[in-house]
């Protein structure tokens, strides 16, 4: 009964989404904007059910699933639609150079004694909190980024001009061994989910309006498997956003960890 349900859902999100794309679209656009409103609207004219939160319809093709393939076919070779936002309960779609940030399967793994509290393991209630928690406990964004961190807020909402409402998963600051203070974003996604540019964008967006004064090191965290945690560090280039690393830690009981392992890290070039 669930996956009808959930099957239901998806569908009507498709159609919506495709009716609004479609009325507005012109051939050859790269720009395509739609305000909120436009989804009740939507829903309306095609009789189907009008979702209890509006903003799930976005979110969910900005970061779960794909665009139908109508959306899909009008985008030119190489790149595709994604969306934006573009103020107060405002979006567009726009066209950006193709991009898919999954984990490498290639890249080597480093083993961390797993320090999570079995009772936070016990009693996480998603994917995404889980993965946050265990970023937290085990101190994941120090070892990444080298840099004494600490978490200031979690699921940080702000608005940002000519964006509007925008949320990162949690917010560290951190300093380095000479004194630079760092303000470091972390979006979190469970294995169904996926990491997207906007997101990162959005990431970038908030650093600059809210911490103008700390160096921003935008972080991307992803499950692969239940103890195996992706970290991405991303910048910003003049073609966009970027990966500038990725690391790959299993958590594992100290037992695990064995002295070959600790052998095999000392011979790493980096």
């Amino acid at each position: 009964m669930a996956r009808k349900k959930n099957v239901k859902k998806a569908n009507a999100y498709i159609q919506i989404i495709e009716r609004i794309f479609l009325l507005y679209y012109h051939k050859g656009d790269t720009e395509v904007p739609f305000e909120r409103t436009d989804i009740t609207k939507a829903a309306k004219h095609l009789k189907v059910t009008l979702p209890k939160n509006l903003g799930d319809v976005i979110y969910s093709f900005r970061y779960r699933a794909a665009l139908p393939d109508s959306i899909k076919s009008e985008a030119p070779l190489g790149t595709e639609w994604i969306i934006r936002p573009s103020g107060q309960s405002k979006y567009k779609f726009q066209v950006a150079p193709f991009s898919n940030i999954i984990p490498s399967e290639f890249l080597s793994e480093t083993k961390i004694p797993n320090a999570t509290p079995g009772i936070i393991e016990s009693y996480a209630l998603s994917d995404e909190q889980a993965l946050l928690a265990k970023i937290r406990y085990n101190r994941l964004v120090d070892i990444f980024t080298g840099i004494t961190c600490y978490s200031l807020q979690s699921h940080l909402r702000t608005n940002i001009p000519e964006l509007g409402q925008a949320e990162t998963d949690e917010i560290y600051v951190g300093l380095d061994k000479k004194g630079i203070h760092y303000v470091i974003p972390v979006q979190a996604k469970g294995t169904q989910d996926k990491l997207g540019i906007v997101q990162i964008e959005q990431d970038i967006a908030i650093c600059s309006a809210k911490f103008p004064n700390l160096v921003a090191k935008p972080i991307g965290a992803q499950f692969m498997a239940n103890d195996l945690i992706a970290l991405f560090e991303f910048e910003m280039t003049p073609n966009g956003i970027s990966v500038a690393s990725e690391k790959h830690y299993r958590l594992v009981d100290p037992s695990e960890l064995s002295q070959e392992d600790l052998r095999n890290y000392r011979n790493r070039t980096e």
